[in-house]
């Protein structure tokens, strides 16, 4: 049975991420969107550089064209939040792209995306799978691509201009031009080479890349920007005295950042330093958006400026929710990925690099200063972060102990409330807390912790760990 999870449909290649598999999921998206009667039965689908996804975007188009559905395909390996883009440009109800974003390289997966250019919610996701289990004893039938292509039922095309001159309308332009900046990318063997290269060139920078070439091994690593992947990016930093080192994930949806002194600056961190920038210094007034396992110096920042921060589930179809609902301008998560309002309802790490560029020109500071900067006003956090391997059995138990039998752990702080919204979370008195979740996207237990102290929030973990026999 096809399962989506927090970031769409992902599985291990060859396992249950095969042909039929991803033939079924097609083919119940063209139901599903014939049954809703959608008013552009169109559908635009992208792929990145992910073993087997340009075979598995084929594999989708063939059976959607089959099924009546005409496909705009990009025709070359894209950055995701590029076909978010693309759905909300040409006013579509539904996209799809071929990838599994930051997850190892023996993952694929598919991304849905509805109007407006956002992650499908739950309802979607949850009427797909219904569709899927539905029609399984059916054959999946399909057209061949070239016939497709030669009926017009197939579109190939590149949106590639049009998503980067929106990305260049957006910043400011002559801000960076006069900066002089240095930058080093590292796209992680990903997507966003090509884009950044041309915003960053556009903008005058002196820009370096490294790990550019296609390998579907992503090098051998996580093709997520993270303080352990990112040491020969912080390393090029210091040698040669770049302003910023930037990497994006597998799919250019998440950000990872490397400062001027090459300190690696936590998701956590950029999204303040971001929310901080837009109000301080752009002068946008607004609430923010994090999920639940996101740091709460955003609630500080956004109450020294008269503003609220809405806290969500893990997800970031969430976030884009809350942030309509609210009118946020800015929302975004631990993990990397972020968005900001008047772009695409979407994560973006193309976008949020421009801006990060925009920040250092326009303030006039270094990354290390401004973040210094921030911590002097209102004080630093420290988080910690624990992941855990999960057979399926012990993934039960766990989910039997902490969230049906609500067994409390015990902690040495007075504690304010306890959150079962999104797996377990504990709110101390003194500020911190604690969360306890499975991975939408892996077999994987994680706990965040955040406090006043490094030694305060390991101490927290320790305990998790301890309690719970990770």
């Amino acid at each position: 049975m096809i399962k989506f999870g927090t970031g769409g449909f992902r599985a291990i290649i060859g396992d249950e991420f095969t042909k039929n598999n991803v033939q079924q999921l097609a083919r119940a998206v063209a139901r599903m969107m014939k049954d809703e009667k959608v008013e552009k039965e169109t559908v635009v689908i992208g792929y990145d550089r992910r073993f087997l996804s340009k075979e598995a975007m084929i594999w989708i188009s063939e059976v959607l064209a089959y099924e009546g559905i005409k496909v705009m395909m990009i025709n070359r390996s894209m950055p995701t939040p590029l076909m978010m883009f693309e759905v909300k440009k040409q006013g579509l109800d539904y996209g799809m792209a071929v990838t599994a974003s930051h997850n190892p390289a023996i993952y694929n997966g598919v991304k849905l995306f509805t109007k407006g250019g956002k992650d499908a919610d739950e309802v979607v996701t949850k009427n797909v799978e219904k569709y899927i289990e539905s029609l399984e004893k059916e054959p999946v039938n399909w057209i061949d691509y070239e016939d497709a292509v030669n009926n017009g039922l197939i579109v190939p095309y590149n949106p590639f201009n049009d998503y980067i001159d929106s990305i260049l309308s957006q910043i400011d332009l002559e801000s960076i031009k006069n900066a002089n900046l240095r930058v080093v990318l590292d796209p992680m063997y990903g997507v966003s080479q090509t884009s950044l290269r041309t915003i960053l060139s556009t903008a005058r920078c002196d820009l370096d890349v490294i790990n550019e070439r296609h390998d579907t091994l992503f090098g051998g690593k996580l093709p997520s920007p993270n303080v352990d992947t990112l040491r020969a990016l912080q390393q090029h930093v210091l040698d040669r005295h770049y302003d910023i080192g930037i990497a994006t994930d597998g799919d250019a949806d998440r950000l990872g950042v490397i400062d001027n002194n090459g300190r690696f600056l936590h998701p956590n961190d950029i999204l303040v330093v971001l929310y901080y920038y837009l109000v301080k210094y752009k002068g946008w007034n607004g609430p923010v958006v994090r999920n639940i396992a996101t740091t709460h110096l955003l609630d500080k920042v956004a109450e020294s400026f008269g503003q609220k921060c809405h806290e969500v589930p893990v997800g970031f179809k969430h976030i884009s929710a809350k942030m309509i609902e609210t009118d946020a301008i800015i929302g975004g998560e631990s993990s990397g990925g972020l968005t900001v309002k008047g772009h695409i309802q979407g994560k973006d790490g193309v976008y949020a690099a421009s801006l990060l560029i925009e920040m250092i020109a326009v303030t006039g500071k270094s990354l290390s200063q401004i973040y210094e900067d921030i911590c002097q006003e209102y004080g630093e956090l420290f988080m910690t972060e624990s992941d855990y391997g999960m057979t399926h059995k012990r993934k039960e138990e766990l989910i039997k102990q902490i969230m049906i039998d609500k067994n409390p752990i015990e902690f040495p702080y007075e504690i304010e409330k306890v959150s079962y919204l999104d797996g377990y979370k504990v709110y101390f008195k003194n500020g911190g807390w604690v969360i306890i979740r499975f991975s939408g996207t892996e077999p994987v237990l994680r706990v965040f912790c955040e406090m006043d102290m490094l030694e305060k929030a390991q101490e927290i973990s320790d305990i998790v760990k301890n309690t719970l026999s990770l």
